[in-house]
């Protein structure tokens, strides 16, 4: 049985467990819906769901091993970030292996809240993110990539975090930007990764050619489009007391639109129109209502932190990422 053929196995075993426990809570009545997220995390999370990938893939199948490999890293670098955000640690190190060179990680801290609303969305988005990880990395089974070198620090005027805020004009030369200092500064921080993933999981769909795949990374889009809309929504809702808020979303905007190329696709959280037919912004969305996409590289550079083509490492993944590249051209 060849490594895909394994991986789609197990991903139908899930589905299958997940149906016969959605199927056991509806007959229980009650507490349904958090039961079966329960259930949906524990599921993501066994060790027992590791699939055992010994032969390597090729072709197309391939292909879908490293998209789903790509997904992973993404998934690495939210959950480093939105762990240490809500709880102060990052990733345990056994969620953290697999092949190819794993990096150490620059992190931040714990935010002191003082809205007790955006602790609790920190808090949900963080077991969200983490679930990811542990999810992919039980599909991918052996051939689960490690985690690459990350920042998320916070104090440094050269990390990261300090360097897109500068691009975006937020702070100045020398100046760091600490995504840990505050409610609106993490706020501000998931708003520069969530609109990201979301494009990029939509721009990533055609390449998928297992069903499967396709669907848990349809699940996974949903889940980050949820995130999105969160942050947003709040960003949004904070920004009517304080503009400058506002003003920051479409700072960072124009500085993902500066990285990822000629176009103008990227939206902040201004409202659009005046008056009684004024329309918030919570969705980036086309003339047709659609959300827009980007390509494996325009994601790239964004989280690089590096315009133009052929970029390989920098920003959040100072060493880059594991696994082939052919696919990251794309």
């Amino acid at each position: 049985m060849s490594t895909t053929e394994q991986i789609i196995e197990k991903l139908d075993q899930r589905a299958e467990r997940l149906a016969q426990r959605r199927k056991f809570f509806k007959t229980a009545g009650g507490f349904a819906v958090g039961a079966v997220g329960g259930a949906v995390v524990g599921a993501c999370s066994s060790s027992s769901d590791t699939a055992v990938a010994q032969n390597p893939p090729t072709g197309q199948a391939n292909l879908d091993v490293e998209i789903l490999n790509f997904a992973l890293q993404l998934e690495y670098l939210e959950a480093q970030f939105y762990s240490f955000a809500a709880f102060g640690t990052g990733l345990p190190q056994s969620s953290l292996t697999g092949t190819g060179t794993q990096g150490g990680v620059i992190g931040g801290r714990q935010v002191n809240f003082t809205d007790p609303l955006v602790r609790r969305y920190a808090n949900e988005i963080a077991a969200d993110e983490v679930a990811h990880v542990n999810f992919l990395r039980g599909a991918l089974g052996s051939s689960a990539v490690a985690q690459p070198a990350i920042d998320v620090g916070g104090t440094d005027p050269n990390g990261a975090f300090s360097t897109a805020a500068r691009a975006a004009g937020l702070v100045g030369a020398g100046q760091a930007f600490d995504p840990y200092a505050s409610d609106e500064a993490f706020l501000l921080g998931a708003y520069i990764f969530e609109d990201v993933g979301v494009s990029l999981y939509k721009g990533a769909a055609p390449l998928v050619t297992s069903k499967v795949f396709l669907e848990a990374a349809a699940g996974i889009l949903a889940a980050e489009a949820y995130h999105a809309g969160l942050v947003r929504t709040v960003l949004s809702a904070k920004g009517i007391a304080t503009p400058s808020l506002i003003d920051a979303t479409e700072a960072i905007s124009n500085a993902r639109d500066s990285l990822d190329g000629p176009t103008d696709l990227d939206q902040g959280v201004r409202p659009t129109g005046t008056g009684n037919a004024a329309a918030s912004n919570i969705f980036p969305s086309d003339s047709n209502g659609i959300a827009f996409s980007r390509t494996v590289q325009q994601g790239l550079n964004i989280v690089y932190l590096k315009s133009g083509t052929g970029q390989t490492s920098g920003g959040f993944f100072p060493a880059g990422l594991n696994g082939p590249a052919t696919f990251r051209t794309t």
